[in-house]
């Protein structure tokens, strides 16, 4: 098969993911399906985000973590991890662990649309049903010992090299083999008992707090307490909290940080404003408290960051 392009995933993805922390993905509408090869880089940091899509995440080579809501997975080369489009979650480097050696990722996305669009038998949700079936429980990593991930990952390179999808055949391939990998999911995940009503739960929490990410975009800059945000949903601040750790597997506070550090980094990479500059720009009023948020978030000081992981 060709060579592959590896990308760097923070370059990629960070800058897609919005104030609600949905990664919006530049699909072709025609066909809504992409596969990518990433790498990773110790010094940037890509927070908690969701998608509309659906993802495949085959780790290739080195370790990782996988957080998933509130759940942690270790990956390893040769690890699959299987994440919905109501799934806050993030890649992260192993605490402690050095930055050495190369750590790959080849990821496959896809809108459920193009499985249903096909079928006019209602048989289409059966291929969906990992995805649409996860649960608190649900055990999202499929480790290479199964020997899953290996046939998943030729099926991923096999699709990468039919695309793009600008012919009859090509589609018809892609297809096949979405639906190949999909029946070795639906196959491996047959003894679970999640059901399809815990991921509409789900995506009717999500919707109810889309006023809030609105807001949070226009106005992350100015003070936004608990009782604010509870506020513009209506809500009593304990129903808030909880509500919204539910749906982001993060506490407001903690959501709030990470949005504007990751503000902060983009300002730091791209632009030539001071520390104190970008501080002020991403909404926190106390530089020091600033600097000690940077550092427990991207384990850098913010100078140093502007310093070392400049985007050129």
């Amino acid at each position: 098969m060709a060579r592959l392009t590896w990308e760097n995933a923070f370059l990629v993805i960070d800058p897609q993911i919005n104030a609600e922390g949905v990664h919006v993905w530049p699909f072709d509408p025609a066909f809504p399906m992409d596969v990518r090869f990433y790498e990773w880089d110790k010094r940037h940091h890509i927070r908690m985000n969701r998608h509309d899509y659906f993802e495949l995440f085959y780790l290739q080579a080195g370790e990782l973590v996988c957080r998933i809501q509130d759940q942690e997975f270790q990956m390893q080369s040769g690890d699959l991890a299987v994440i919905s489009s109501t799934q806050y979650h993030t890649i992260q480097w192993p605490e402690k662990k050095k930055a050495a050696g190369r750590v790959r990722a080849a990821v496959l996305y896809f809108l459920p649309e193009l499985i249903r669009a096909t079928e006019a038998s209602g048989e289409d949700a059966e291929y969906l049903t990992p995805f649409l079936m996860q649960d608190a429980r649900f055990p999202h990593l499929i480790t290479g010992k199964t020997g899953i991930p290996t046939q998943i990952f030729d099926l991923i390179r096999r699709t990468h090299k039919e695309m793009p999808a600008d012919t009859v055949r090509a589609r018809l391939t892609l297809k096949t083999y979405l639906k190949m990998i999909l029946i070795l999911l639906v196959n491996h995940y047959a003894d679970h008992q999640g059901t399809v009503e815990s991921f509409n739960r789900k995506q009717r929490a999500i919707e109810q707090l889309a006023p809030l990410f609105d807001f949070l975009e226009a106005n992350y800059k100015e003070p936004v307490s608990v009782a604010t945000a509870a506020e513009v949903l209506h809500l009593s601040e304990s129903h808030f909290m909880r509500l919204f750790k539910q749906v982001t597997g993060q506490s407001f506070v903690n959501y709030l940080n990470h949005f504007r550090i990751a503000k902060a980094e983009h300002l730091l990479a791209t632009t030539d404003l001071s520390v104190a500059e970008v501080s002020h720009a991403v909404g926190f009023c106390d530089q020091s408290y600033f600097g000690l948020v940077f550092r427990s978030l991207i384990q850098m000081t913010p100078l140093q960051y502007k310093r070392q992981c400049r985007i050129r």
